[in-house]
């Protein structure tokens, strides 16, 4: 019967079929009243989580943009995706000498056809296990707020309500 255990757990580990860490992620983000407003793909890289956007539907301008420390993006004020996403306990801001938080990104800058396409990258976060990956047992999202993060308020940049959420996904 161990024989046969062996040949098996073998041939499964021979066949590919070995849970692996995901290096490209797809997100699908959503706004307020749930309809589709594009993706991000997460992939990573050796300078950390590039996020390529492809969205549409927001107001023009500049807005934030972070990742948050759940997956939950229950409409329509998404409050269940959590505080931004901070392992390693720092202060809010890509400008803070304390700072940043791991999902503190650069704002996004909106067209004012309410489309963005742009290529952002996570430096202090990863697709692989450890304190900072984002494939965590309750997951992350990718949240968009109505205003532009400013840097250095805290908890999180003075940068409005969230108005799309995508789930990034769990462990």
């Amino acid at each position: 019967m161990m024989k046969l255990f062996l040949i098996g757990i073998t041939a499964l580990l021979l066949s590919g079929c070995v849970l692996k860490e995901p290096t490209k992620v797809k997100v699908d983000m959503k706004n307020g009243v749930g309809d589709t407003i594009g993706t991000a793909i997460l992939e990573e890289t050796a300078d950390g989580v590039e996020i390529a956007l492809d969205l549409e539907g927001l107001p023009p301008g500049d807005l934030g943009i972070h990742i948050h420390e759940k997956s939950a993006c229950k409409r329509p004020d998404f409050a269940s995706a959590g505080n931004h996403f901070n392992p390693l306990e720092k202060k809010h801001g890509l400008l803070h000498p304390e700072g940043p938080h791991a999902g503190d990104l650069p704002n996004l800058i909106v067209g004012e056809d309410g489309s963005v396409k742009a290529t952002i990258t996570a430096p202090q976060v990863t697709l692989s296990k450890g304190k900072t990956s984002l494939m965590t047992k309750d997951g992350t999202s990718l949240v968009i707020d109505e205003s532009a993060d400013d840097g250095m308020t805290q908890p999180s940049g003075d940068s409005g309500e969230r108005i799309a959420c995508g789930s990034i996904g769990k462990k």
